[in-house]
């Protein structure tokens, strides 16, 4: 009889549905952290290449900035040379014998459009123009009448820019 008691006992289903039962809670529980851990690793992902996205803007904007302003210094250290051309060029034609700079103001000429065709621009300061000081370099002030008060008396160097950067502020003369 205590055999068939023992065989009646195994039949009793609530142990195997208590064992089924943890076993389902179990796999839920490693469905939900899976979840979790897909959902970390597609954050990471579009993390990573939203980073990789503007690295790639970044270095795009850097090449570009590069290449406008390569020959800048360049150019800087030629404007020494523009300046010696433009005063030779003002005392020559003080000269009587002008005819002899002919030849300088030919070079000069081709010289000057080089550097516009590589990009150098003149800033255009004038005498009388208004003096500021994020464009203009001020030398030396004087004093002048109140017309002329705030303004740029002398020039004394041209100033260039290559695109929107100033390479060199020209050096003015102020009245005050």
């Amino acid at each position: 009889m205590s055999n068939k008691l023992f065989k009646v006992a195994k039949k009793i289903p609530g142990k195997k549905q208590q064992k089924s039962k943890t076993n389902t809670k179990k796999v839920e529980n490693q469905i939900n952290d899976l979840k979790t851990e897909l959902k970390e690793e597609e954050d990471k992902y579009l993390r990573l290449f939203a980073e990789f996205e503007n690295y790639k803007k970044r270095t795009t904007k850097e090449r570009i900035d590069l290449y406008k302003t390569a020959g800048q210094e360049v150019i800087g250290s030629l404007l020494p040379v523009l300046d010696d051309f433009t005063r030779a060029i003002k005392e020559s034609k003080k000269m009587k014998n002008s005819a002899d700079f002919v030849g300088l103001e030919l070079i000069y000429n081709k010289f000057n459009d080089i550097l516009k065709a590589n990009g150098l621009l003149d800033l255009g300061v004038n005498k009388g123009d208004s003096f500021d000081p994020d464009l203009h370099e001020a030398i030396s002030q004087i004093k002048t009448d109140k017309k002329n008060s705030g303004k740029i008396i002398d020039v004394i160097e041209k100033g260039y820019k290559m695109g929107d950067k100033i390479i060199r502020f020209p050096k003015v003369v102020v009245g005050q």
